[in-house]
């Protein structure tokens, strides 16, 4: 005996689930134009210099096979266009872990206005 359910035929249901698949879409798109910091040509600079990005530091910092939680994606989002923009306020913030340890980490990225802070 099982529990049936209507959710799949539901026109409502239907709806609303297209339209959050459609905001989630959104979101990961937005969020992979966040990632790429100053943008491609700032990104080839830092490359060149032999640098890493600030989520590639991270990366090498935290204990391996854990997770960063990055809190401040989309902090300072559509702010700063003036001056070109302030991907996750030039800073990438969150909570990983070192040595067994949950830290909050902070990493300036040089790609966005060579790493300077914002107010």
């Amino acid at each position: 005996m099982s529990i049936g359910t209507k959710l799949n035929k539901d026109l409502a249901f239907t709806k609303h689930a297209e339209a959050f698949l459609a905001l989630q879409k959104k979101l990961a798109e937005a969020s992979r134009r966040v990632k790429q910091g100053g943008g491609a040509e700032a990104m080839a600079r830092h490359r060149k210099k032999g640098k890493l990005f600030a989520r590639d530091r991270i990366e090498k910092l935290i204990d391996p096979q854990s997770r960063f939680l990055e809190i401040g994606l989309f902090a300072a989002h559509g702010m700063y266009e003036e001056y070109g923009g302030a991907p996750s306020a030039g800073t990438v913030f969150g909570v990983g872990t070192i040595h067994g340890r949950e830290v909050v980490i902070v990493a300036n990225d040089a790609t966005v206005k060579a790493g300077a802070w914002f107010p």
